[in-house]
């Protein structure tokens, strides 16, 4: 340990004795760091906050999510620093000043979007909006007023871009929307009048509506259908006819007599149903009608002998009749649509170019009516999204903290810099000087001697100095003190105008 410490002396001794060449190293090191330092420009940031609050009672309701609206904020965020919103920005602030031509804009431009912050916060509604300004050619006082023009007008523009570009995009996208639907209307009008001009020609040959492989179909089908009610209608007829097979025709009488007295009662019956109501369509009151009339043609003699009409099996007739008439209807429908469908089989066969034709044609105005009303609908559709937009202020715009007027730069850190080249010019001269004592071959002590020599040291004479060399090595250490202090001075000198400046600005 006491090794170490004779080594540290002797490094503290080799350095003292060549202290003015350390202070010499340290000013020359000061200084020019110093120098460094002030030519540093100094860089004044102004920040502002503003709120954008994307949501609308209404946007839902059209089909506008909320994932919609964020989408279009971050896209107006991340284009609010394009080329032609910094042209605006540089023409509108102090930045203009100086500028050439398009060369001196350019580089303006370029400097400004290195130097413009946009950020959303953890709340996407929140955003902040930051710019500095450091301009080695103007004043700190300049530099900070550039800032808050600069974070001003952009928020200016965010602001105008939020208002006008909904406003803008449906204008466009409207008047494109037009332009396509007036061709898309030409078209399919040219397309009706082709269809109409072939139908006119070939009316004759190709009856109906639609084109001939569609009413084959529709004919099929209805075949099939019509098939389906002709069994019903069959099986109905069929258990008809067991149930009047089994029913009598007549029921036993009273006689000679009973004649008149059977006809007066069926007119009675017959009364009774008008009476209630029933039309002469009712398949009761045309039975009750048909034996009515069959007990008058019998004179009333001829129903004495064979007995009453019975009322069940002339309904059950009538109702007969009315499921043979329908199963009838069935089979001539039935005719008939495969009729057509021979028809239009043959004809296609005969002559395959007209059918062909017409399919071109019905095919060529379906795809250009489903367009047009696609069209149609998506023209409405943005334009009723455009006037929620723009109209229900579905976008809530606020300046929560306006553009600071920055008051100290926030870089470079100048005091700090400034102590640091003060330390730093300190540590080169005592290594400066440190390193010129190693290099030069003397010994400080008579044990290093020794050891170097291998041959023992008797003794060693120190420094002694008289009267006027002491007063000499006084007033040599006073100047190395003044000239130490200065270099300190000289820091703090610099601090201090760095903090006038500060106030200046």
């Amino acid at each position: 340990m006491a090794g170490l410490l004779d080594e540290l002396l002797v490094i503290l001794h080799g350095i003292w004795n060549r202290r003015w060449l350390a202070l010499a190293v340290a000013w020359g090191v000061c200084m020019l760091g110093w120098l460094a330092v002030a030519l540093i420009p100094n860089s004044y940031e102004s920040r502002a906050r503003v709120y954008v609050n994307t949501q609308s009672l209404l946007e839902d309701k059209i089909g506008i999510t909320q994932m919609q609206s964020q989408q279009d904020l971050d896209r107006l965020r991340q284009t609010l620093a394009s080329a032609e919103n910094l042209e605006k920005v540089v023409r509108g602030t102090d930045l203009s000043q100086g500028i050439a031509g398009p060369r001196d804009l350019a580089a303006k431009i370029a400097a400004l979007r290195e130097n413009i912050s946009i950020m959303a916060q953890a709340d996407p509604s929140m955003i902040d909006i930051s710019a500095i300004s450091a301009d080695s050619s103007v004043s700190d006082g300049a530099n900070a007023r550039i800032a808050q023009q600069v974070v001003q007008k952009m928020i200016d523009i965010f602001q105008e871009a939020n208002l006008t570009s909904d406003r803008t995009e449906t204008k466009q996208s409207l008047a494109f929307l037009d332009q396509q639907i007036g061709q898309r209307g030409k078209q399919l009008a040219a397309a009706e009048q082709r269809r109409a001009e072939f139908e006119q020609r070939f009316i004759g040959l190709l009856p109906g509506a639609g084109s001939i492989g569609q009413r084959m179909d529709a004919a099929r089908q209805e075949i099939g259908n019509i098939d389906s009610q002709l069994v019903q209608a069959q099986s109905a007829l069929s258990a008809m006819n067991g149930q009047l097979a089994g029913t009598p025709q007549s029921l036993p009488g009273v006689g000679a007599s009973g004649g008149p007295s059977a006809l007066a009662q069926a007119q009675a019956d017959l009364a009774s149903m008008r009476s209630r109501g029933w039309t002469s369509d009712h398949p009761d009151v045309i039975a009750m009608q048909r034996q009515v009339d069959a007990l008058r043609k019998q004179g009333g003699g001829a129903a004495g002998a064979g007995g009453t009409p019975n009322p069940a099996w002339l309904s059950l007739k009538s109702m007969q009749a009315e499921r043979a008439a329908t199963v009838q209807a069935l089979h001539a429908r039935k005719a008939q649509l495969q009729a057509d469908l021979n028809v239009m089989t043959s004809r296609q066969t005969n002559e395959p170019g007209i059918a062909a034709e017409q399919e071109k044609l019905a095919r060529d105005y379906d795809v250009l009516k489903t367009q047009y009303d696609k069209l149609l609908s998506d023209r409405e559709e943005i334009r009723l999204r455009g006037e929620v937009k723009t109209e229900t202020g579905a976008v809530q715009f606020r300046v929560l903290a306006p553009p600071s007027a920055p008051t100290a730069p926030i870089a470079p850190n100048r005091p700090v810099l400034l102590i640091g080249v003060l330390v730093l010019g300190i540590g080169a001269g005592v290594g400066v000087a440190f390193a010129i004592g190693q290099l030069k071959g003397t010994f400080p002590t008579a044990a290093r001697l020794e050891r170097v020599a291998g041959i023992p040291v008797i003794g060693s004479i120190g420094q002694t100095l008289n009267a006027g060399q002491a007063v000499i090595e006084k007033q040599r250490l006073k100047w190395f003190a003044g000239a130490s202090g200065g270099l300190a001075a000289v820091c703090l000198l610099l601090i201090a105008v760095e903090f006038i400046q500060r106030g200046m600005a």
